[in-house]
């Protein structure tokens, strides 16, 4: 007996999932480790399946909405979080696309530049806490530059492979026309590279974001990191739980503005 059309559409080897059906079962997932929570944290604490020290209800952590917003103040530390990521990784974009584009265009520039690319991109992140710390204090510039030096390595390695992965003949059809090498690098390659540049960026933004609540461990007066940090110390299960709730719907819609502005962008791309 032949299945239904619909779920050979869904379930076929790597056949794509359309819109609909997509947000379907992203809403279905949620519902069902909603419902899954619900069941393990339900009842008297003293007598749930999981304490509520490990895993609070789901109403606990909504009845704790109120103190994390006034008392410990969750507007300044999204604020201070999200301007550390934007300049450290703001400061990445400056100088490491530009590079990349030069070394993706001359491949003598990027075997120079390859040791020190690829030992940032392989270096454990966590190494980066106390050499940020002596080049940097333990102030405001520690985190913005943990966010760069972190960032960087892996911005100029997608950005030079952009650029190489431009077709030759676009290459071989301008200098037919009589382009200069110029001409080529800045109206040949870097416009038919910008799209995967700007999608590689989009991706690499979710990592720096993950990358500063390592760097708000230390000494961060405010900071989504600093909170979970306090929070963990006090034995406040509700509020980290809340915590990483704010993170991940912060991470969703900086991730969903971003897909929305490059089909703004790049429309030829869909």
């Amino acid at each position: 007996m032949s299945r239904p059309a619909w779920i050979e559409a869904l379930f076929s080897l790597r056949q794509p999932v359309g819109q609909s059906w997509a947000q379907v079962l992203a809403g279905t997932c949620i519902m069902a480790i909603s419902f899954l929570w619900f069941i393990a944290t339900t009842g008297v604490a003293e007598e749930r399946f999981i304490s509520p020290v490990v895993l609070p209800s789901p109403g606990e952590v909504i009845g704790s909405i109120k103190s994390l917003v006034s008392e410990r103040d969750l507007l300044s530390s999204v604020l201070a979080t999200m301007g550390r990521v934007l300049m450290g990784f703001g400061l990445a974009i400056v100088i490491a696309v530009p590079l990349g584009i030069v070394a993706g265009s001359w491949r003598a520039i990027e075997a120079f530049l390859k040791p020190i690319v690829t030992a940032g991109r392989n270096l454990p992140v966590a190494a980066l806490i106390p050499l940020t710390v002596l080049w940097f204090g333990i102030y405001e510039e520690q985190k913005i530059m943990f966010i760069f030096i972190a960032s960087a390595p892996f911005v100029f390695a997608d950005a030079s492979a952009a650029i190489l992965g431009v077709h030759e003949r676009y290459v071989d059809t301008a200098r037919t026309l009589g382009a200069s090498d110029k001409q080529i690098v800045l109206k040949v390659l870097v416009p038919l590279a910008m799209p995967d540049i700007f999608r590689s960026l989009r991706s690499l933004f979710g990592l720096a974001f993950g990358y500063i609540m390592l760097a708000e461990l230390i000494n961060a007066p405010q900071g989504l990191g600093a909170m979970l940090n306090v929070s963990q110390r006090r034995g406040l299960t509700e509020h980290i739980f809340l915590i990483l709730l704010v993170i991940g719907l912060l991470a969703w819609t900086i991730d969903y503005s971003l897909g929305w502005l490059e089909k703004k962008l790049f429309p030829y791309r869909q």
